[in-house]
């Protein structure tokens, strides 16, 4: 595994993924206890977690593009929320 520094975001950018990195961890934490009993529930997580991963995942392609971060077939991006750094992480490298 290979970590690499590709770029920074300012602080309100980091504030805007932190907000969504927490808000989907929240409904991940839902997900395992919820039950689809709960109907109505049920169907607002689903509905409120499809709407986060796609506000989470246009934030980093906005991002990307932003700041010309490159990537790899097997890598993903990650925020140190401290410093606002951009890391590409390979799992193959």
């Amino acid at each position: 595994m290979t970590k690499e520094l590709v770029g920074q975001v300012t602080p309100e950018e980091r504030d805007e993924i932190q907000a969504l990195f927490e808000h989907r961890n929240g409904l991940t934490e839902l997900a395992k206890v919820l039950t689809a009993d709960n109907v109505e529930l049920y169907d607002r997580l689903v509905k409120d977690m499809g709407e986060t991963s796609t506000r989470f995942q246009q934030w980093w392609d906005t991002m990307a593009q932003k700041y010309s971060w490159h990537g790899t077939p097997n890598g993903h991006w990650e925020i140190n929320f401290d410093t606002c750094e951009i890391f590409l992480v390979d799992e193959t490298a």
